[in-house]
């Protein structure tokens, strides 16, 4: 498994989960802001994915064990800077706003930066992923976790995000992530991103359709039972 030189300290891993994201890779790499390196995690693509990520200059590592949290982990673990990055890789999300999220983890005002999705169009974010994602996130502000969305982009520091322990490598991934934080007393900041159309020739494995939500809540629900939410 190729493991990312450590020599640039200025240097900024970017993790990004990809099932099926050759379409949307090209452009998606390109637009990395110069000091971003891309770590592709293959989660079993049978669309050439990790070949177009290689041509693009990504380091490829490959995860057989499907789900979106197990992307993420083997990410984390093969990536060898400091502060690290977590980015769909479908094109949704403009990766220069990456930048606004290293920004106050790299001057120490916070322990995480995680972006909170407005969408530039109608249609952008089904209703029903949507009034999910509402739902949970108002559960956790209730319980004092300052945010409004779950979104799948955000920054921290590297082992700190690894001992945190998270253990869902499914789609619960994220919720137990920021409960576990908060747990630890951690610095949440939310920061507005850009939430686009995904790039033509891929699709959603979660907010493209009702079935994927209703998975993502039964994960979401499986962390709750499991982790809780902080008091």
């Amino acid at each position: 498994m190729p493991t990312p030189s450590n020599a640039d300290s200025h240097a900024i891993d970017v993790v990004l989960p990809c099932l099926d994201e050759a379409a949307a890779l090209p452009g998606v790499l390109a637009a990395l802001p110069p000091g971003y390196r891309a770590i592709v995690v293959d989660n079993g693509s049978r669309d050439g994915s990790p070949e177009v990520a290689a041509r693009c200059g990504a380091t490829v590592v490959h995860e057989p064990r499907r789900g979106y949290g197990a992307a993420v982990h083997a990410g984390l673990a093969a990536a060898g800077t400091d502060v690290v990055c977590v980015l769909d890789a479908d094109g949704s999300f403009d990766p220069a706003e990456l930048a606004a999220l290293v920004t106050p983890v790299l001057a120490g005002r916070a322990d995480l930066a995680v972006g909170r999705r407005r969408p530039v169009a109608r249609g952008v974010w089904p209703w029903h992923a949507r009034a999910g994602t509402a739902l949970v996130a108002a559960l956790l502000r209730r319980r004092g976790v300052p945010l409004h969305d779950l979104s799948p982009i955000r920054a921290g520091r590297r082992e700190a995000l690894l001992a945190l322990g998270v253990r869902d490598r499914a789609f619960g991934y994220p919720l137990e992530l920021l409960i576990r934080a908060a747990h630890a007393g951690w610095r949440i900041h939310e920061i507005d991103v850009r939430y686009a159309p995904r790039a033509a020739g891929t699709r959603s494995k979660v907010s493209g359709s009702v079935r994927g939500t209703l998975r993502a809540t039964r994960d979401f629900a499986a962390v709750l039972r499991t982790v809780g939410v902080p008091r």
